[in-house]
């Protein structure tokens, strides 16, 4: 046991799963050359991907350097820039869509929040040419009298001011919050935004926020597993998205038909052509030009490849150019800006419910999984008392059926008494009307 959990302990970290599948598509590696170097199947690479599963021991350490980043020289990393911000969008081969930055457009993925304002430095004084040459190097200090040595058992009070001293300008740790006051925080976060997203995947509002509210509550059941995923908003949105596109709803009279378009021909349009693609192309293009997703965490999310990824948004846009005139004439680029435009303009001009509030979803979260515990108990109650009946009323002992029935043929019939003449009749009946005395019953009467 001791040896298992050194070995665990010591086993190298590991990305999250959507961040292997970039890491790995990053050093354009397919799935057959990982498997390969790993000594694993294909399907084993795409379970690790997925978040099913995760490798151990050997595989674990041969995985875990295939998919380490590639160290960058010294020299280079001193003389190169300061790196400007990521942007939403990473850049797209040039045989895939491109997709416009995200300065250029409002995205339909809720804003994020404002980080804890860090305290400004001190600016420094403009200087004229003149002032600019390096100064006369300054006398050195004049020697100093050594430390007085700090009393025994007084090290650790006087490192501990140290660094309260040091410590006393820097920003304060933010509190921590609670799970509940967490959940809250990320669901009005991202719930607006992704009941208008889930509007435009669908075409049903009420869909839409019964898609939102149910990803939430699964959320919730499973808070410990979502806290602490890369990215909480798009696991919900994951979620949602699933559950939304479940062909199931076709069976709900409620559900069945979308609702009425918008009344202005061009929302109106894009509305229709939108609502005509495929389920995964329409789920495509709007992670990709709607929310604003690069193309790997695109496929990822529709659990699809790349490749097959780029394919769909490339069909999906040729639908749409057909209804939309001023979308075919543009670049990949200009069409990307402008569905990003129309889709986040669709979104906000409709009149989408608000989800409920949070404590609701987390409340209904928890009554549904008490309900299911309780039927899981009734039920097992139920199996275990047929079980018991069933044990208690079965035979003992082996019974041998009875054999059916059948015709036998060649038996002649039985016989039996055959019916009195008249004269046994009246024989009888004189036999009864005397009187019987004892053996002379049995002498014959002469006449």
């Amino acid at each position: 046991m001791t040896r298992s959990t050194t070995d665990e302990a010591a086993a190298p970290p590991l990305p999250s799963p959507k961040e292997r599948r970039r890491l790995r598509e990053a050093k354009s590696l397919s799935e057959e050359q990982v498997a390969e170097a790993v000594g694993v199947t294909r399907a084993t690479v795409r379970s690790w991907e997925t978040g099913r599963t995760s490798p151990r021991g050997r595989k674990r350490a041969l995985y875990a350097k295939l998919l380490a980043p590639d160290p960058t020289p010294a020299s280079a990393s001193a003389s190169a820039p300061e790196p400007k911000p990521r942007p939403t969008r990473a850049s797209a081969p040039a045989t895939t869509p491109q997709a416009p930055a995200p300065e250029t457009a409002p995205s339909l993925a809720a804003p994020a929040p404002d980080p804890v304002p860090a305290p400004a430095a001190p600016a420094a004084p403009a200087t004229s040419p003149a002032q600019s040459a390096p100064p006369a190097p300054a006398a050195p200090p004049p020697p100093s009298e050594p430390a007085p040595k700090p009393k025994p058992g007084t090290e650790g009070k006087a490192e501990a001011k140290a660094g309260a001293e040091s410590g006393a300008g820097a920003v304060p740790e933010a509190p921590r919050l609670s799970p509940e006051e967490a959940f809250d925080a990320l669901y009005a976060h991202a719930a607006p935004g992704l009941v208008r997203q889930t509007y435009l995947l669908t075409g049903r509002r009420r869909l839409a926020r019964e898609s939102v509210e149910r990803a939430f509550q699964l959320a919730w059941h499973r808070w410990p597993e979502v806290a602490v995923d890369r990215d909480p908003a798009g696991w919900v949105r994951a979620a949602a998205y699933e559950y939304a596109m479940s062909p199931w709803h076709r069976l709900r009279r409620a559900h069945r038909h979308p609702d009425a378009p918008p009344t202005e021909p061009a929302r109106r349009a894009l509305f229709e052509a939108l609502l005509e693609l495929p389920p995964a192309y329409r789920r495509t293009l709007l992670l990709y030009d709607g929310v604003g997703l690069d193309l790997p965490e695109t496929a990822a999310e529709t659990e699809a490849s790349t490749p097959a990824a780029a394919g769909r948004l490339e069909v999906a846009r040729a639908a749409l150019a057909e209804r939309l005139p001023e979308l075919a004439a543009g670049s990949p680029a200009e069409q990307s800006e402008l569905l990003h435009d129309r889709l986040g303009g669709l979104a906000r001009a409709e009149h989408v419910p608000a989800p409920a509030p949070a404590r609701k979803v987390r409340t209904g979260s928890e009554d549904k999984a008490r309900l299911w515990t309780r039927a899981a108990i009734a039920f097992a109650a139920l199996l275990i008392g047929a079980t018991a009946l069933t044990l208690h009323t079965a035979p003992t002992h082996y019974e041998p059926p009875i054999a059916p029935p059948e015709r036998v043929g060649g038996v002649p019939p039985r016989g039996g008494p055959q019916k009195l003449t008249a004269q046994d009749l009246k024989l009888q009946k004189s036999l009864n009307e005397q009187l019987a005395h004892g053996p002379e019953r049995l002498v014959p009467e002469l006449r």
